[in-house]
């Protein structure tokens, strides 16, 4: 299933710096309960997936860590546009799907929230002119962008607006397609970190190809430290930001500049059918994950300007976005975040 995934080489990628302290807690007088670490990493939706759990007992925990893993195996089979049997890849053969799964129903509905503040930047709807760039790009095609009658064409089925949800039924226009690749991998790390509260774990995180959510601290109370790479040497971060029960995701591809066809075909803005120019990557702290991931790619669409003044009119979401030039720009409130 494609995802909206980062590249490994020469791209802005949200990395986890994970420095555990297994010591009980100095200056209370106090030997608190040790807290071991346990994680387990798996591929699932076209990238790598790390579940990190802090607690007493090794069963336990990776019990924890199974129940997490359901959970995004779950959303991957009910969103999977590539598995004939997922619903949403029923509904775009249909056209319509009635008795809906009540969470395919809730990000389909929710999508439209993310289209509408973004003014049409983030869009569900964009898969024919996915389907209509990579089918160029792909061997067989012409290796030369698609014509402007063409995108024209293809974006009159391109229209969060006409997306219909109706009590538990999903109606599209004809020929209309829907992908959750730029908001699924969010929803279902959300889902993951959930189970874990659910299994009353005070502490860990959910790591999706870059889309994280981190729970509570780390032993003695430490925020979860993630950094985010530095493009120009991959042993270094532009940042490092300080977590607590919150979610960051990023939106980017530096190979799109250097590889032709990776940068015809990579983040397109649904509202011209041409890809998005501006960014290099946007990277987004929200609440949760499918907030962050949401917000991510509709600030990469939108690019600096109207990027940023969306985020500054969001409540509780702070970037930081690396624009084309190498400038780096951060959002009023993201120095909270900072780590010293």
């Amino acid at each position: 299933m494609k995802y909206k995934t980062v590249a490994i080489v020469m791209i802005v990628a949200i990395i986890s710096i994970l420095i555990m302290n297994n010591a009980p807690f100095a200056g209370t007088g106090i030997q608190e309960e040790s807290l071991n670490t346990y994680t387990s990493t798996r591929i699932i939706m076209d990238t790598t997936v790390t579940v990190t759990v802090l607690g007493p007992n090794e069963i336990k925990a990776h019990e924890s860590i199974d129940k997490a893993f359901e959970r995004i195996e779950y959303v991957d089979g009910l969103m999977n546009i590539h598995d004939n049997n997922s619903e949403l890849s029923l509904l775009n053969r249909q056209g319509y799907i009635t008795d809906t799964n009540p969470d395919l129903i809730y990000v389909v509905d929710r999508s439209r929230h993310y289209s509408e503040t973004s003014q049409g930047a983030f869009d569900v709807s964009i898969l024919p002119l996915l389907a209509l760039w990579k089918s160029k790009f792909s061997p067989g095609g012409t290796y030369t962008a698609p014509s402007g009658d063409e995108i024209n064409e293809t974006l009159r089925l391109v229209n969060y607006s006409a997306i219909r949800v109706d009590n538990n039924n999903i109606t599209l226009e004809e020929n209309m397609m829907l992908t959750l690749g730029g908001i699924a991998k969010g929803y279902a790390v959300d889902l993951a970190v959930e189970s874990l509260i659910e299994d009353k774990v005070e502490s860990g995180f959910v790591n999706a190809g870059g889309d994280g959510r981190y729970l509570g601290t780390k032993e003695g109370g430490i925020p979860w430290k993630v950094g985010l790479q530095n493009p120009e040497k991959s042993d270094d971060v532009v940042v490092v930001m300080d977590l607590e029960d919150m979610a960051v995701a990023t939106s980017g591809n530096y190979e799109r500049y250097f590889n032709e066809t990776a940068r015809v075909s990579h983040i397109s803005d649904p509202r011209t059918g041409y890809p998005s120019q501006g960014l290099i990557s946007a990277t987004v702290i929200a609440g949760t994950a499918m907030d962050a991931d949401a917000f991510a790619t509709a600030l990469f669409v939108m690019g600096e300007k109207d990027g940023m003044e969306m985020i500054e009119g969001l409540e509780g979401v702070e970037c930081l976005i690396i624009t084309e030039d190498r400038r780096i720009i951060l959002s009023s409130g993201f120095s909270q975040y900072e780590s010293e």
